[in-house]
């Protein structure tokens, strides 16, 4: 499978090395074919890995992965084109965070969210929001955390979520332990989840853990 991944951040880098691993070929896309840190993770992942624009990587995938920062996410995917990302599996891993007056703060939060602005800027697309609520680390090695954790995911694609199970299934996460929430009106809570896991973070001070759900009978 081709795929393309938009950002060229630290969890950019992680799920693009983990699908080169798993030997699929990787266009990493960025505002320019020239971005330092692109050309870097191209040259060390080896022959199935590249890079380029935001447009090369979106013309090369069969699938896309939204690994920028939340708040820049539509101007990266209307650098790609909307005819390249048509019909195409969009996995949006970001979150609209930034830290102001010392406190992480989410934008758009509760009447919105990023996931839901992508799949209404481009509705040929079939966005599913998902692997936000974890740690890169966590997100492609699952066994990080011991015991029965799970992910979520929205999304208004019925196909579009069942590849996104079976790619979820290829780092590691059982189909059972995602946890399907509805439309992709849902990512709102998904990404107003940000401020209290990063609060865990800051009192456990590892990345290392996430989030189990239990019912009762």
């Amino acid at each position: 499978m081709r795929y393309g991944v938009l950002g060229t951040g630290a969890v950019g880098s992680a799920l693009g090395g983990k699908l080169v691993e798993l030997g699929h070929e990787v266009v990493m896309g960025s505002r320019t074919k020239d971005n330092p840190q692109a050309l870097e993770w191209a040259q060390g992942a080896g022959p199935r890995a590249g890079c380029g624009t935001f447009a090369d990587s979106a013309a090369f995938a069969e699938r896309i992965v939204v690994a920028v920062n939340g708040r820049v996410a539509l101007a990266a995917l209307q650098a790609a084109g909307e005819a390249e990302l048509a019909g195409k599996l969009l996995v949006d891993v970001s979150n609209p965070i930034a830290f102001e007056d010392g406190l992480l703060r989410v934008a758009p939060v509760e009447s919105d969210s990023v996931g839901a602005l992508l799949q209404r800027s481009f509705p040929e697309a079939r966005v599913v929001k998902t692997l936000n609520t974890v740690n890169l680390a966590v997100m492609i090695d699952p066994d990080r955390v011991p015991g029965e954790h799970q992910l979520f995911m929205c999304g208004d694609d019925v196909g579009a979520k069942e590849e996104t199970v079976a790619l979820l299934g290829e780092f590691g996460w059982p189909a059972h332990r995602v946890l399907d929430l509805g439309g992709i009106v849902e990512a709102r809570g998904l990404e107003m989840l940000m401020p209290f896991w990063m609060n865990l973070y800051q009192r456990f001070g590892d990345g290392s853990f996430n989030y189990e759900i239990r019912r009762g009978h």
